[in-house]
């Protein structure tokens, strides 16, 4: 699980030093109006490694090291040596594609911006949940561990419908465009994981 922390010592490194300076959290937020008219295309990635605070900081970072260290695992066995690469193509690439829709909505609102690894974890908690669907999930206001399969349609349920009602300044959409992007991208990389996940749910798959 090295490059998960790592991560999370990098991350909680630069969120610390956006909260005690200004200038940098301004410089490295997700900005679209200055990514489409000042070409400052880097705050594609550096938004991913700043938060709006340490709640919002520990929730992401706790959700990366619970699951980040499982995927690491299986791509580890899948991938071999390369795994690396892929664990952390996975990441950015989450942290990408998350943001682009919102970039799209906004790269002429000069006042929109954002902050957060949310769409990168998504991607890693979809990822995981792929691979080990029935997984227990324990959340803090539930007894009792939730499969992780189940957990998952809910997850996209209810960020699907905080994303058209709500107003309350999270990313919803980039949750789930994270979330889709670590099911596509684990899928790509390896098909024959989809069927594994079928295998673990009680489908007859000959592998």
């Amino acid at each position: 699980m090295e490059v998960t922390i790592a991560i999370i010592a990098v991350t909680v490194l630069v969120s610390i030093l956006g909260f005690n300076h200004e200038t940098l959290f301004n410089r490295c937020k997700f900005n679209a109006y200055d990514v489409k008219h000042s070409g400052q295309w880097y705050r594609f990635f550096t938004y991913g490694f700043l938060h709006a605070g340490w709640v919002h900081l520990l929730i992401n970072m706790f959700v990366l090291y619970s699951f980040g260290n499982m995927v690491e695992k299986a791509y580890k066995y899948y991938f071999g040596s390369k795994y690396i690469l892929y664990f952390l193509l996975l990441y950015v690439g989450g942290l990408l594609l998350s943001v682009i829709p919102s970039f799209g909505k906004h790269k002429n609102d000069v006042f929109y911006s954002s902050v957060g690894a949310s769409g990168a974890v998504s991607a890693i908690l979809f990822s995981s949940i792929l691979i080990a669907p029935l997984n227990k999930i324990y959340l803090f206001f539930i007894p009792i561990g939730i499969p992780a399969i189940l957990f998952g349609v809910l997850y996209v349920a209810y960020e699907y419908w905080m994303s058209r009602r709500a107003k309350d300044n999270i990313g919803h959409d980039a949750h789930l465009w994270g979330a889709l992007f670590g099911l596509i991208f684990t899928i790509a990389m390896k098909p024959v994981i989809v069927l594994y996940f079928l295998k673990q749910l009680g489908f007859e798959i000959t592998i």
